[in-house]
């Protein structure tokens, strides 16, 4: 049986227990309990997945609402986009290292700027969708050079009126998360 690997932030962690159960018995699917929040901790995170689960045959990864935060009372992003990037070049170089294929997932939209609590760890996210659209185009250019496949999860959440958002406008409702897991094990087994 495959064993796949899903990386990310809290929109992995709002779907991962739905891609387990559609691809139970068919792959083996790993994650962490730990929010991956910016694409610099997700690769620490790869690594300590690795060295104590792996190997994996896949993995499926997401960055993206951590790194273009800008927290008050700074003014500039976390993670600017040339340090994403780097970052998530790094990632890409060490999961092929370990001999896994990869799948992107580009950050969903949201509905407006504002702020929110993260669940999982309580911290507050600023965020704005002209900022997910400029990341997402240059996380989508450097999976394209790297001939990286993009499940375009951004795309997917259009669809709704809401794009499957909860109240806080940043995270995805149930209905939400079951797309999105629906398509990110769709993926899986097209690059298996």
């Amino acid at each position: 049986m495959k064993k796949i690997l899903l990386l990310g932030d809290s929109a992995r962690m709002g779907y991962d227990d739905y891609v387990k159960e559609n691809l139970k018995g068919k792959c083996e699917v790993c994650y962490s309990e730990d929010n991956g929040r910016f694409a610099a901790y997700t690769l620490w995170q790869a690594n300590q997945m690795f060295k104590h689960y792996g190997p994996f045959d896949l993995v499926h990864w997401n960055n993206g609402y951590w790194d273009m935060n800008i927290e008050a009372p700074m003014t500039e992003a976390i993670h600017p986009i040339e340090e994403y990037l780097h970052f998530l070049r790094r990632i890409i170089h060490y999961i092929r290292s370990q001999g896994a294929k990869i799948i992107f997932a580009t950050t969903d939209p949201i509905l407006g700027d504002g702020s929110a609590p993260d669940p999982y760890t309580g911290k507050t996210i600023n965020y704005s969708n002209e900022w997910v659209k400029t990341y997402n185009a240059a996380a989508k250019l450097l999976m394209a050079q790297e001939n990286v496949p993009v499940n375009d999860l951004y795309a997917l959440c259009l669809e709704h009126p809401r794009y499957y958002k909860c109240d806080d406008l940043l995270h995805l409702t149930d209905e939400g998360n079951r797309r999105c897991a629906a398509q990110v094990a769709e993926m899986i087994l097209a690059n298996l």
